[in-house]
């Protein structure tokens, strides 16, 4: 059973730019502890371009392992791991959430079933209807925006360039593509970024767009709230 130090398992991509808190592999993102398993030798373009079997292998050993450390529930490093979901899940015993659009549904679903859920991604190209399948949001209609041709992320983010994140660049990128995205399909009621280098930057988007919007640090505060249960306190109430 878990208990409040239950941490939350990463399987993490073999990158090396900044992760600034928000970033779910920052240590200071989340209220409770992770544990991080880095693939060595794993790139994002592989995920997002050349994504087989053989190159998720050593993830599915990677979370049999964090298991085996004591963790109570495993996320990815990427919300292109969401095509890996079922096989990530039959893997192990404990929870998987492998990615920030497993949300997907359930933004649908809090706007009354109305309208369309916006999805940030790191390259639209690469995002197909697989991915939506794979964590059970294929039905839900949805709207995507890019940031593969903003500069300062593709750099760093997608290119490698430089590991130095110009935080205040990012913002206005983000917000651009954002308000972009709302512009052109103003039926949007919210917002899911599936990258996990975008909830750093999350609250402007939020104030910029003002609708909901969730990520992965979103999603990991609800899972370990699911796994980590506590007693409540206080006074009993009668009203």
């Amino acid at each position: 059973m878990a208990d409040q130090s239950a941490p939350i398992g990463i399987l993490c991509l073999d990158t090396a730019f900044a992760k600034p808190p928000g970033h779910i592999r920052c240590a200071n993102s989340l209220p409770f502890p992770t544990m991080k398993a880095v693939v060595k030798g794993t790139t994002i373009a592989e995920l997002l371009d050349r994504p087989s079997d053989a190159f998720f292998a050593p993830f599915l050993d990677a979370a049999r392992d964090l298991e085996r450390k004591g963790c109570a529930a495993i996320t990815g490093s990427c919300g292109f791991m969401a095509l890996y979901q079922n096989e990530l899940a039959q893997a192990v015993s404990v929870p998987v959430f492998a990615s920030s659009l497993i949300q997907i549904p359930l933004m649908h679903q809090m706007a009354g079933g109305r309208g369309k859920v916006g999805v940030i991604t790191a390259k639209r190209g690469a995002l197909t209807i697989r991915h939506f399948e794979a964590v059970g949001a294929g039905d839900t209609p949805v709207a995507i925006a890019g940031m593969q041709d903003q500069p300062e992320f593709s750099d760093v983010i997608l290119n490698d360039k430089r590991p130095e994140i110009d935080e205040r660049r990012l913002t206005g990128e983000l917000v651009s593509v954002g308000t972009d995205l709302m512009r052109k399909n103003p039926d949007v009621r919210s917002i899911v970024l599936e990258c996990t280098d975008l909830p750093p930057y999350a609250h402007h988007l939020q104030r910029a767009l003002g609708v909901p919007v969730a990520d992965l640090t979103s999603l990991a505060r609800m899972a370990h709230d699911i796994v980590a249960r506590t007693p409540f306190v206080g006074r009993v109430c009668y009203n």
